[in-house]
């Protein structure tokens, strides 16, 4: 697949998601994968992944699952988002999210961030709230 997230699961364009150059690999009921190839104004003072990048690789990749649970959804907001991390990362980034719950308005996802080797960089868990209805602009509909 390997398109613009925003556009592909989300039917819109998001320009933070364009900006860091993430990608959308897949997706299917109850999971979704988003990569990134770092590059340099991406990294932190240590010349790795910033953890911020890893964080919105995780949230992205979660509610892109978790908009799966219901195709009567218009987009999601994330609710909480809780975060470890395992180990510096750089290179191509693969972030995979699935849904663990999904309810009639809350779906609970877990994510993880392996790097080229597959070597576990982080992982989170995340709840969702689904946007049944279109609202209005800048409400925190992705």
């Amino acid at each position: 697949m390997s398109s613009p997230v925003g556009e592909t699961f989300f039917g819109r364009r998001i320009p933070f998601l364009d900006l860091l150059g993430a990608r959308a690999e897949g997706r299917e009921k109850g999971r979704a994968v988003v990569t990134l190839e770092m590059r340099e104004e991406l990294r932190n003072s240590w010349q790795f992944a910033h953890g911020g990048v890893i964080v919105t690789l995780l949230d992205v990749c979660m509610g892109s699952a978790a908009v799966t649970v219901d195709p009567e959804a218009k987009g999601i907001v994330t609710a909480a988002l809780s975060v470890s991390f395992f180990r510096s990362a750089d290179g191509a980034l693969r972030a995979e999210g699935r849904v663990l719950r999904g309810g009639r308005s809350i779906v609970h996802c877990e994510g993880e961030v392996r790097d080229a080797a597959g070597e576990l960089v982080a992982k989170a868990l995340g709840t969702f709230r689904l946007k049944r209805k279109s609202d209005r602009a800048g409400d925190g509909n992705r």
